[in-house]
């Protein structure tokens, strides 16, 4: 056994005798005994544990190639639990009794109470999550959750990707197809790859879904009767929706086919959202969001794929990929859009090794200063360039149009037209790829070859709406909604006695916001506006239902 003194904070704050006697009202009292658990690693629902004259060490169990380490030590009037107790995520650490005493139980159900009825606590308990969920990001803790893949392979990326939105505790270890160093020698094989070990356990050709069913994050119903409000895509339309929805009393559920985030999380600095003088990331965005539906009870579930919608007689029932079923009494598709491509020969097989949709500290660090071409002309593209360039990639960005300032707010333009690290390309296209396996180069029809490691595309995208097809889109796929459905559609409306809604779809209570919806404006600002301003539709339809 190993001790390490590792910064893992282990109090809210100094708990005053009021806080700790309110804390102590949501637990059961127990007395624990030396050496006793009071949870296990793997533990799929496990309470938070109030400290009140034993002492917990908190552990990170062996994992067959390294022994276990003590992280730290918890004295009286501290709990143990982090973020998983929010999330629905299993145990990843165990929890074990060093000296006798009293503790108290705080199952989940009776955390989230305490949380909608204390603010105070709610605030001291939350900031204490988190601040644990970050410290444990580095150090023994990490290696509860390996990733071993191919380096620039699409399947390990998407791993890495999926931990990284969800801010799971994990570690990510690329290695070469000709130098398998360690893994080798322990039997690991390529056509293994990649390779998920969950508690030192091997889970071969680990996708995230799979990932997700083993940490007991993939959705399973509470109960057997229908949520309030399921949520259809993890933007920032539908992370404004959920924490709205939740925080206004109803029973939510966010659903997401990758993780939370959507479009925003690809982008590298904000600038002009409110409140963010020095702007912001749009991981660092979605991180918060997330963290805040978590607080108001929202269950987010990723990577979980909604492919089918239908009107039942108590609301809707929501299909998902892997057959599941959500009963509920209201929904609101936030579902985004889907990339656009170039209609390039090679273009799906640089994919997901080469070219990109995002561009943040995981993209960068598989380009790693190398030249890079950064494809679109609006606010996207212009962030992309400026991060790359100023990570010290050099970048040629290409734009079809001829005025940069067309689609491109200005103080962006000003930037990249000072930036030595970018060079500019307008009425411009790229025709070609070039690379044995990863990309080597990249055609430009203005200047023609250029090197590039990584292609990173922002040349907009479809709206996710082709589960959808039933409902009333406009040609390009965009769902109409409130006063823009189309007569054909109204005559359903009749038997309800009313209109559809602001925000509602062509089928009753079924809602739409941000980029999904006709006639949204695309910026950050206007999909949160959307999302909150649709969950008032909500509490309208359940009113009249």
């Amino acid at each position: 056994m190993s001790h390490e003194t590792v910064a893992v904070p282990t109090r809210p704050s100094e708990l005053t005798d009021a806080q700790w006697e309110r804390l102590c009202a949501y637990g059961t009292a127990e007395e624990v005994d030396a050496g006793d658990y009071v949870f296990r690693s793997g533990d799929h629902d496990y309470d938070m544990i109030l400290v009140d004259t034993a002492e917990i060490e908190i552990v990170r169990d062996g994992l067959g190639w390294v022994d276990e380490v003590v992280l730290t030590r918890m004295g009286a009037r501290t709990f143990a639990g982090e973020l998983s107790l929010l999330n629905g995520q299993g145990a990843f650490l165990s929890a074990r009794v060093a000296e006798p005493g009293r503790i108290l139980r705080v199952p989940r159900g009776q955390l989230r109470r305490l949380m909608a009825e204390d603010d105070e606590l709610c605030d001291l308990i939350l900031h204490a999550l988190w601040e644990r969920r970050e410290s444990l990001r580095t150090g023994p803790a990490a290696l509860t959750l390996k990733f071993v893949g191919l380096r620039g392979s699409r399947e390990f990326l998407a791993l890495d990707r999926f931990a990284e939105r969800l801010d799971l505790v994990h570690t990510a270890v690329e290695v070469d197809p000709d130098d398998m160093g360690v893994h080798a020698d322990h039997g690991v094989r390529i056509e293994d790859l990649p390779i998920a070990y969950l508690q030192g356990e091997p889970v071969a050709r680990a996708t995230p879904g799979i990932v997700a069913d083993r940490l007991g994050l993939s959705y399973q119903a509470e109960t057997d009767a229908a949520v309030d409000l399921v949520v259809i895509g993890g933007g920032p339309a539908g992370l404004a929706a959920a924490i709205y929805g939740a925080s206004e009393g109803l029973n939510t559920v966010l659903l997401d086919a990758v993780a939370p985030g959507g479009q925003a999380a690809a982008t590298s600095r904000i600038e002009n959202f409110l409140g963010f003088p020095f702007g912001v990331s749009g991981g660092q965005l979605i991180g918060q969001a997330t963290l805040q539906a978590l607080k108001f009870g929202v269950r987010v579930y990723a990577p979980c794929e909604a492919v089918a919608i239908a009107e039942v007689p108590e609301g809707l029932e929501v299909t998902l990929a892997d057959g599941r079923l959500i009963r509920t009494r209201t929904a609101i598709v936030t579902s985004g859009a889907a990339y656009r491509r170039l209609n390039i020969e090679g273009w799906s097989r640089f994919e997901g090794s080469s070219i990109y949709y995002a561009a943040t500290p995981l993209e960068l660090h598989q380009v790693a200063g190398a030249p890079s071409v950064v494809v679109g002309g609006a606010n996207s593209a212009g962030q992309a360039a400026l991060y790359l360039s100023g990570n010290g990639c050099p970048v040629h960005l290409v734009v079809r149009g001829t005025d940069l300032r067309q689609r491109m707010s200005s103080y962006l333009v000003d930037r990249l037209l000072e930036s030595p690290g970018v060079r500019i390309h307008t009425a411009a296209n790229v025709t070609a790829l070039g690379g044995d396996g990863v990309l080597e180069s990249v055609r430009i029809d203005t200047v023609g070859d250029v090197d590039a490691r990584g292609l990173f595309c922002f040349i907009g995208a479809e709206p996710a709406t082709s589960w959808l097809g039933s409902l009333d889109r406009d040609d390009h796929g965009f769902l109409r909604t409130g006063t823009d459905v189309t007569v054909q559609s109204i005559s359903r409306w009749q038997q309800l006695g009313r209109e559809p809604l602001p925000f509602e779809t062509s089928l009753p209570r079924l809602f739409a916001a941000g980029d999904v919806r006709r006639g949204s404006m695309k910026r950050v600002a206007a999909a949160v506006g959307e999302g909150s301003s649709a969950v008032a539709s909500v509490h309208r339809a359940l009113a009249l239902a």
